[in-house]
């Protein structure tokens, strides 16, 4: 594939999905964008508790990886030039803190850095059913400009395997970005 010239920001919040924020880094990788990874103390969980992977081949698909306590790094400031930053899966947790502006983990804080630089902001939240103070917090920051991009995969594309569900989210974050794939068959009308 084509190289593209993006600095992505990949977070992943411990939200179940793990696999949605594995999928993202190992689509990035392939299209040669620069990632750039913070996994919360929770996501690790999911990624030993979801998958057959260790977080340790998880963070080895990014480029560079970050401690979420460390709020000195990098993704902290926005000095630091980014293209965008993603939260997959992002926990209602993260959401309400981010909805709140608490810049209490290495996350957050990016998020809020994501925000004001207005640089593109996408969360993909993942929980069911939705409370009304979710529905809130999403409505808060959905009117601040941060994309809501829940993992409710569609199903015109006729997925065929769990691969094509996960692929179908994937490729919604990538088209958030602009950035050009094939991970499923686009609606053409009838």
């Amino acid at each position: 594939m084509q190289s593209i010239c993006m600095r992505i920001l990949t977070c992943m919040s411990g939200g179940s999905g793990a696999i949605y924020g594995i999928r993202l880094l190992e689509t990035l990788k392939a299209l040669n964008v620069e990632t750039h990874l913070i996994i919360s103390r929770w996501a690790e969980e999911c990624i030993r508790l979801e998958t057959d992977l260790s977080v340790e081949k998880v963070k080895a698909l990014a480029d560079y990886t970050y401690s979420n306590e460390d709020l000195a790094a990098r993704p902290s400031s926005g000095s630091f030039k980014l293209d965008g930053t993603v939260i997959i899966p992002c926990s209602m947790k993260t959401l309400a803190s981010i909805a709140l502006g608490l810049d209490d983990t290495l996350i957050t804080r990016a998020a809020m850095v994501a925000m004001k630089e207005s640089r593109r902001l996408v969360l993909v939240p993942r929980e069911t059913p939705l409370t009304a103070v979710h529905i809130e917090h999403m409505l808060k920051l959905a009117r601040l400009g941060v994309i809501i991009l829940p993992a409710m995969p569609g199903f015109y594309h006729r997925p065929k395997s769990i691969d094509d569900l996960i692929n179908h989210i994937v490729g919604k974050v990538l088209d958030q970005f602009g950035i050009e794939h094939n991970l499923f068959k686009r609606w053409e009308g009838r």
